[in-house]
C-alpha cells in the first residue's frame, strides 16, 4: 500500500502484528490494540507507537477512523485438541465473536484472524462466519520451531512461504547462562540436566504415518515412518521427523511432553505459555546432557528481534512469546496487501 493504513489489533499481545507489518513494507498511520496482559503491553509500547483501547469487549467503532486492516489472535484454549474442549462456547475462545463483532462494525478492506488446529465443526463455524476458508501454514518454514497454524484472510495472493531449512542449532545462544540447565539449582539441588538413555516412554516411540497419531499436544507433531518402541540413545532419532526427540530427563516428574529434549538437528516443538514446571522445550547440549531454551532463543524461534520482550521476567517473556504469532509467517502473509493497491 502506498499510503499509510489504520490498523486494529485485537489480542494483541507483544504486538507482533507491528512486527510484520513493518517487515513487509506497509506503511502504518495508527496502530489500534486490544490487550489485558499488562506485561504484553508493557513490551508492545516499548517497542512501537501504540493506541491502547483496553478491553475488547468495551471497544466499539464509532471511537476509531476508518480501518483498513482488522488483525488478531482470538485465545485458543477451548479450541485446540490439548485444550479444555469446549469449543467457542468457553469462556475464553467465545472472545472469537469479539473479532466478529468489530469485522461487521469497522468493515475494514482486509482482515485476519489466525488460530490454532481444531475441530472440524469448529473450523466450519469461524470459516461460514468470516466468509472465507483457512490457510494451513507450518511455522517450520520460517524458522526452527514446527507450529501449525490456521489463517484465515481476504488479503490477495497468499501462497506457503518457502522453506528456508532453519534447525534449531541455527538460533541457539553460543553461550547461555548456566542457570538454563534444566532442573539448575544454586547448591545442595537434587536435580540434575543428565540425560536418561534407557527410559521408555511415549517420547521415544516413533509412529507409522499410516497409522492414526497420538494425542495432540505441545511437541507431539512430526511423528514418521517406523512404530518402534526401544529406548532411544542420544542421536537415535528419525532424520524425516519435524522434531526429532533424543531421549528422556531423569529427573522431571510429570506429563511425559515435559520430558522430550530435542537435537539441535531438528526442529523445536511448538512454543506454548511455558508457564513453570519445566514446560519449557529443551535441547540436549552433549550426549549426556540437556537444558532449557532461553528467552532469546524462543525470540529467534517466533522470529521476534533479539531483546525484543526484554525488560519483564522470564516468565512473562517466555508466557508472551508462547501466546504470540511467527512474524516471518504474518510478515509473508501482509505482502499480498501490496498486492491490493
Amino acid at each position: 500500500m502506498k499510503n499509510g493504513i489504520n490498523v486494529l489489533s485485537l489480542f494483541d499481545g507483544l504486538s507482533c502484528g507491528n512486527i510484520a507489518l513493518e517487515r513487509a513494507g506497509i506503511k502504518v498511520d495508527n496502530y489500534f490494540a486490544c490487550e489485558i496482559d499488562r506485561y504484553a503491553i508493557q513490551i508492545a509500547n516499548k517497542n512501537y507507537p501504540i493506541f491502547q483501547m483496553g478491553d475488547v469487549k468495551d471497544l466499539t467503532a464509532g471511537v476509531l477512523p476508518k480501518i483498513d486492516l482488522l488483525i488478531g489472535g482470538s485465545p485458543c484454549q477451548d479450541l485446540s485438541f490439548a485444550g479444555k474442549g469446549k469449543g467457542l462456547e468457553g469462556d475464553r475462545s467465545s472472545l472469537f465473536y469479539q473479532y466478529v463483532r468489530l469485522l461487521k462494525e469497522c468493515k475494514p478492506k482486509y482482515f485476519l484472524l489466525e488460530n490454532v488446529r481444531m475441530k472440524q465443526e469448529y473450523q466450519d463455524i469461524i470459516s461460514d462466519l468470516l466468509g472465507v476458508q483457512p490457510v494451513k501454514i507450518n511455522s517450520s518454514l520460517v524458522s526452527a520451531q514446527n507450529r501449525v497454524r490456521l489463517y484465515w484472510t481476504n488479503i490477495p495472493n497468499v501462497t506457503q512461504p518457502e522453506d528456508k531449512g532453519i534447525l534449531l542449532k541455527d538460533i541457539l545462544e553460543s553461550n547461555p547462562d548456566q542457570s538454563f540447565n534444566s532442573g539448575h539449582q544454586k547448591s545442595g539441588g537434587k536435580h540434575s540436566n543428565m540425560l536418561n538413555t534407557t527410559y521408555k516412554s511415549q517420547a521415544n516411540t516413533i509412529h507409522n504415518v499410516n497409522k492414526k497419531s497420538p494425542t495432540i499436544c505441545s511437541g507431539t507433531h512430526g511423528y514418521a515412518l517406523g512404530h518402534i518402541e526401544r529406548p532411544c540413545e542420544p542421536k537415535e532419532f528419525n532424520k524425516n521427523s519435524l522434531c526429532h526427540h533424543v531421549a528422556t530427563a531423569t529427573d522431571i516428574k510429570g506429563n511425559e511432553s515435559i520430558k522430550r529434549v530435542y537435537a539441535d538437528s531438528g526442529k523445536s516443538p511448538t512454543l506454548t505459555t511455558m508457564g513453570g514446571g519445566h514446560r519449557e522445550p529443551k535441547v540436549n547440549t552433549s550426549e549426556t546432557t540437556y537444558r532449557k531454551l532461553t528467552p532469546l532463543e524462543c525470540e529467534r524461534l517466533q522470529t521476534i528481534p533479539d531483546g525484543y520482550t526484554s525488560g519483564v521476567s522470564n516468565t512473562q517473556r517466555y508466557k508472551m512469546l508462547g501466546n504470540s504469532w511467527t512474524a516471518d509467517v504474518i510478515a509473508h502473509l501482509f505482502k499480498g496487501l501490496k498486492d491490493g493497491e
